[in-house]
Parts: structure tokens; C-alpha cells; sequence
């Protein structure tokens, strides 16, 4: 069997003294993806930033194509192909559409690809493209989650880490966001998924991981958590 492209094994991490993580383990295969479930507040944020070197781990270690990354600076990991689109849209809100996308290409291989790159993302996401000199803080709330999605693709890497993508928005535009999730899945792209809503990934998800107090408590494909309804009520509130 391959080795997964993304393999966290024994991590803890935590802030202040306080521990948030505990003995962490879990693989991310190449062109799979993964879903980290579970309540708010539960370890699920800091879980991506220690991979995305923003958090440091106190114990444990994060291997990416093979290679040790934790302790790394985030840009050298960011340069390696760790993408995190973090929760919220952290736009330039002056900034227009095209000029966001322009500076998710600021690594020099994204920047020498940018023009290829981004017909790719707006044939992926043609609102973008309708709104390319739009100001971003005049984008609708969903508009602006798919900005954040591409300005994510637009850096080229070779796994996309999403926190919680649905957060605050309408059901119909969280459809729209998780049909793009999906598109990207379909791709080949390799994605880490952090969600609270079971529903909304139960069936996208290649394997689910459910984090509760800062472990991973459970884990399986979808059909599996579905059938289990004492994890569901125990974990998720049914």
C-alpha cells in the first residue's frame, strides 16, 4: 500500500499550558477526502493549525509526502503544498476578485501559473469570473467563501485543508459550497475537511474522524456512522 500523502501520528498540541490535542492519529490519503466531525471548541481548529505550522505541537509528529513537516515556518509548509482555507474568508476587502486571487499566487511557481490557474478556478467557479473587478467587501457571503475557496487553488497545492466552509451561511448557498467541495473531490484534489454538521458530509466523505475533547474517539466511512446510532446520539446529538 502507498504511503498516504498526509500522515499525523501521536500529536499533541495545545495553548497557555492547556492541552487541546491528545495522541492524535490519523492518514490522509492522495486524492481522498477527509473529514474531521465533531462539536465546536473540541480540538478540530487547532488540529489544522498545527499541520499548517501556525500551532506548534508539543509531542507527536506530521509527515507530508513523506517528510517530516512539523516544527517547519507555515510558508515553508504552505510552499510544500499545505493549503488551509480557514474559517470565515480573511479577504482583502478593498481588494477586487481577480487581485484576492492574485495574491494566493504570491509562492513563485503559483505566480508563474497564475494565468493558467485562474481560468482554471473561474471554469470552477464562474460567479468569480463574473464578478473579477467586483470589490470584495461587495461579494455576498457566499461569494466570498468562494473567493476564499479559490484564492486557495489558486496557490497550487497538493492538499486543501477547509474549516468548517459552511459556517454562517444560508442552506441553499451551503448546497452550492459543498457541490464545489464536491467538484474539487471528483477532480482528484485531495482535501481535510473540518465540519460540525454530519449530514452535510456523510456521503462526500471517503472516511470520517470524529473528534471529541481533543482525540479521535471514532472513525469510519460514512455508511458506517450512519448505522450506528450510539455514536451519532453520543457524539453528535443524534
Amino acid at each position: 500500500m502507498a504511503d498516504p500523502l498526509l500522515r499525523v501520528e501521536g500529536l499533541h498540541a495545545g495553548y497557555e499550558g492547556q492541552n487541546v490535542l491528545n495522541d492524535i492519529r490519523f492518514d490522509v490519503p492522495e486524492g481522498s477526502m477527509i473529514t474531521l466531525l465533531g462539536p465546536n471548541g473540541h480540538g478540530k481548529t487547532t488540529l489544522l493549525r498545527c499541520i499548517s505550522g501556525l500551532v506548534r505541537p508539543t509531542a507527536g509528529q506530521i509527515e507530508f509526502e513523506g517528510q517530516r513537516i512539523d516544527g517547519m515556518e507555515a510558508e515553508r509548509i504552505v510552499a510544500r503544498g499545505v493549503v488551509m482555507i480557514p474559517q470565515g474568508d480573511m479577504l482583502f476587502p478593498e481588494m477586487s476578485v481577480y487581485d484576492n486571487l492574485r495574491m494566493g499566487a504570491y509562492l513563485k511557481a503559483a505566480n508563474a501559473a497564475f494565468d493558467t490557474n485562474v481560468e482554471e478556478i473561474y471554469t470552477l467557479l464562474p460567479r468569480l469570473k463574473e464578478r473579477t473587478n467586483q470589490l470584495a467587501r461587495t461579494l455576498s457571503g457566499g461569494e466570498r467563501r468562494m473567493l476564499a475557496i479559490g484564492r486557495g487553488l489558486v496557490s497550487g497545492g497538493n492538499i486543501l485543508m477547509l474549516d468548517e466552509p459552511s459556517l454562517g451561511l444560508a442552506p441553499i448557498v451551503i448546497d452550492q459550497i459543498y457541490g464545489i467541495i464536491r467538484d474539487l473531490h471528483d477532480s482528484g484534489r485531495t482535501i481535510l475537511l473540518v465540519e460540525e454538521n454530519a449530514s452535510r458530509i456523510i456521503d462526500m466523505a471517503d472516511s470520517i474522524h470524529l473528534v471529541d475533547t481533543g482525540r479521535i474517539v471514532w472513525h469510519g466511512s460514512g455508511e458506517e456512522l450512519q448505522s450506528n446510532p450510539q455514536v451519532l446520539e453520543t457524539y453528535l446529538g443524534g
